[in-house]
């Protein structure tokens, strides 16, 4: 897959655009840790960028004005949640966190202009939503900076880093895994052609890479619709692939584009099932005119249970957002921000008890949780950074009934195709 060059994300990154700063709840503000330098701090803690006496500054990078907007406000305001109840449990290593959060409204220059202005300044990124745009940084990530990145961004070209750490299956399993599912419902059989709707780029690409892996393990052949994700009218996608006889559908793509493509679906009485990644649905979708499709028979694969589901992880998480965010509505971003906030937790605990807050202190610390609960229905395995954490999803359904929009249908598993395929960028 071809990724932007060095060149090209540096001067992408040098026209830095105008962004929103918004501060975690122990009222952080954009300053500096304890800079670059390396030190020996009180308690023989070793400290270095973003670390200070007391405090660890984190970013957040995210999108609140565009395609992915709704899920970057969950994201960020579940990570203000986590870093207010971390520091009043007391912060870690005697130090308050502090998170300081850009907008790239899913602009590449911005995100860059982002990553490049917060960099010198935060130990680490807590948040970074956008595969292309991670990607986009990934050699300054890996070289020079080597700050640890948890991005919201599940793309197999993102595996083999050892600073940038999914919490998940990525795209191509998770795809294989929701075809899984509809071969085991015997919704589909060899023989028979699927669609696939996909967002150009890492995401789209690394899920139908998954797709085509799983088809040829059952016998299935692929039809394609690449998209941009400025396209939100899917009525051209549906008429392709009706045409073309397809008795499924998969789609990489996000919130709107699914909806479009179920209701436009529905509309002209095109019945198939439609199996999307886990970016591909907000709850939102439910008020739209096409939320009586979408509960018809939409399912949605991710490596989490979602927030409305009676587990006590997301039971509690659901609760404290409410009362932080009273007005705010429940969704997954909420359970994907809150995660991969408290694993950054878990490494920082971890990096203090080992005496070293730096980032390479914090990196490996990372891969020394070999077993961790999430709490959330998945187990994750962070000590090679050339496999993801899981290869399990849980499937979902849309369900209005259902605090978040979502209930389980199948619970964490593994596909026969997916326990032997192998991620590929």
């Amino acid at each position: 897959m071809k990724r932007p060059s060095p060149n090209r994300a540096r001067c992408a990154a040098a026209s830095l655009a105008a962004a929103l700063v918004l501060t975690g709840a122990a009222g952080c503000s954009g300053k500096a840790g304890s800079g670059t330098q390396e030190k020996q701090a009180e308690g023989g803690v070793k400290t270095g960028t973003g670390v200070s006496d007391t405090a660890i500054q984190l970013g957040a990078l995210t999108d609140m004005t565009g395609v992915y907007a709704s899920l970057g406000k969950s994201v960020t305001q579940a990570q203000q949640l986590w870093i207010k109840q971390a520091n009043a449990a007391g912060g870690i290593c005697g130090r308050q966190l502090e998170l300081t959060v850009r907008d790239h409204g899913y602009d590449p220059q911005k995100a860059l202009a982002a990553y490049t202005e917060l960099e010198p300044k935060v130990l680490g990124f807590a948040q970074f939503i956008g595969s292309p745009f991670v990607a986009a940084a990934k050699d300054r990530i890996d070289g020079q900076h080597k700050a640890l990145v948890i991005p919201q961004a599940w793309s197999a070209s993102l595996l083999g880093s050892p600073y940038i750490r999914t919490v998940g299956a990525t795209y191509d399993i998770e795809t294989v895994n929701a075809i899984g599912y509809l071969l085991d419902q015997k919704r589909i059989a060899s023989g028979d052609k699927i669609g696939h709707v996909y967002f150009e780029g890492d995401y789209g690409e690394n899920a139908l890479a998954g797709a085509k892996h799983a088809a040829r393990e059952a016998g299935l052949s692929i039809v394609e619709q690449k998209i941009k994700p400025t396209d939100n009218d899917m009525s051209a996608q549906v008429a392709a692939l009706k045409q073309a006889g397809v008795k499924a559908v998969v789609i990489s793509a996000g919130p709107k584009q699914a909806a479009s493509l179920v209701g436009v679906a529905a509309a002209g009485g095109w019945n198939v099932p439609v199996v999307g990644n886990n970016s591909a649905f907000a709850p939102q979708l439910l008020a739209t005119p096409a939320g009586a499709a979408l509960q018809k028979d939409y399912y949605v694969a991710a490596s989490t249970l979602p927030i409305g589901d009676a587990a006590p992880g997301p039971t509690a998480l659901a609760a404290a957002y409410k009362a932080e965010y009273p007005g705010a509505g429940l969704d997954n971003g909420v359970v994907a921000g809150y995660s991969a906030a408290a694993v950054y937790g878990e490494a920082l605990k971890k990096a203090c008890a080992d005496k070293d807050l730096t980032r390479a202190g914090v990196g490996k610390a990372l891969l020394s949780l070999k077993s961790y609960d999430s709490g959330f229905g998945i187990t994750h395995d962070f000590s090679d950074p050339k496999a993801p954490s899981t290869r399990q999803s849980v499937i979902m359904k849309p369900d209005e009934q259902t605090p978040g929009g979502l209930k389980v249908v199948k619970p964490p598993t593994v596909a026969p195709a997916a326990e032997k395929y192998t991620p590929t960028d």
